[in-house]
């Protein structure tokens, strides 16, 4: 039997913890001889989180290499120029 999981607190992203999809999947319990014999067998309980499209976003820029970065950046992408500037300022201020 399946019963649902509830909170008091709901859980959110913010923007210096991205949320991470997550799947979680119970183990089945190993078999006896008296599980053996029993005609019905239920399906192992699966549990999905879903996260927000803005957090998606986020943990997609985290993931991105710095080739991507560099071609997304040499297109237009706003987002991409600042990170290529503000590491680019990080290594100038370390070398002096």
């Amino acid at each position: 039997m399946l019963s649902p999981i509830s909170s008091n607190a709901p859980a959110t992203a913010t923007a210096d913890q991205p949320a991470v999809a997550s799947q979680i999947t119970a183990a089945p319990a190993p078999a006896s001889s008296q599980a053996s014999s029993q005609t019905t067998q239920s399906a192992p309980a699966v549990d999905t989180v879903k996260i927000s499209s803005a957090a998606q976003q986020a943990l997609q820029e985290a993931r991105e290499t710095p080739a991507q970065t560099t071609k997304e950046a040499s297109q237009g992408d706003l987002q991409a120029k600042h990170l290529l500037a503000k590491l680019a300022a990080e290594k100038a201020s370390s070398i002096a």
